[in-house]
């Protein structure tokens, strides 16, 4: 079977679009990424170890990140950065653990430093319910100082996921919550089709966010950066 096209992403320092394989590549040359790191290396405070991490969904390889950490950053920090931009609902218990598979918890007081290191893979579980599977990779590391304030810079997220109504296959919107739950279908629809949709059993058609949780539990979004 011929493979579909490659999910693409948005550096968060110039704007450029490119593939998620070619996006590492890109951030080590962006000229507004290394002035960045220029202007950070000239301000007061200590230099450290700052991870690349890639950050991609279990099972749903369209969503992902590109994030730097701060070694003195704590798990609990990544915790907070993917509740926010994509998966907070309803205050679920959350957990990391080493490796690919939903394994033994690992504290989420640890710092970065304590934890990663290239090709360190950890796993991070959202609600024991309707569970939520998040990869994290270390595929880099710099040392230096942090380019803001706070304990994660995003540097790069995938561009919001081409979806067609399901009436016209025309660009869409919104989903149904109706045809999701109730006949198990990805009900995506149009702005105007989204007015005349006949299902309302579940309140009206939430809107598509940049998320791999929309849909589930009571996730509706606004997948946006905490900072």
């Amino acid at each position: 079977m011929p493979r579909g096209p490659q999910s693409k992403g948005r550096c968060a320092y110039c704007g450029q679009e490119t593939t998620k394989s070619g996006m590492t590549k890109h951030l080590a040359a962006c000229p507004q990424r290394r002035a960045a790191i220029e202007q950070a290396g000239g301000k007061k405070g200590a230099s450290e170890t700052l991870y690349h991490l890639r950050i991609q969904a279990a099972n749903q390889s369209e969503f992902w990140l590109d994030l730097e950490m701060r070694g003195s950053a704590k798990l609990a920090d990544l915790d907070h950065y993917l509740r926010a931009i994509w998966l907070e609902c309803c205050d679920h218990l959350s957990q990391f653990s080493m490796g690919k598979r939903w394994g033994e918890e690992i504290s989420q007081n640890l710092k970065a430093k304590a934890i990663f290191a290239p090709g360190v893979e950890l796993t991070h579980i959202y609600d024991f319910g309707t569970t939520s599977q998040t990869q994290i990779k270390v595929v880099g590391t710099r040392e230096g100082k942090p380019t803001t304030k706070h304990p994660i810079a995003l540097m790069a997220r995938n561009l919001m996921p081409e979806a067609k109504c399901i009436e016209c296959h025309q660009p869409a919107t919104w989903l149904c919550m109706e045809c999701l739950i109730e006949e198990d279908k990805w009900g995506t629809l149009c702005d105007q089709h989204a007015q005349k949709h006949p299902h309302d059993n579940y309140g009206e058609p939430i809107p598509l966010v940049n998320s791999p949780r929309l849909g589930m539990c009571g996730y509706d979004g606004p997948a946006e950066p905490p900072y």
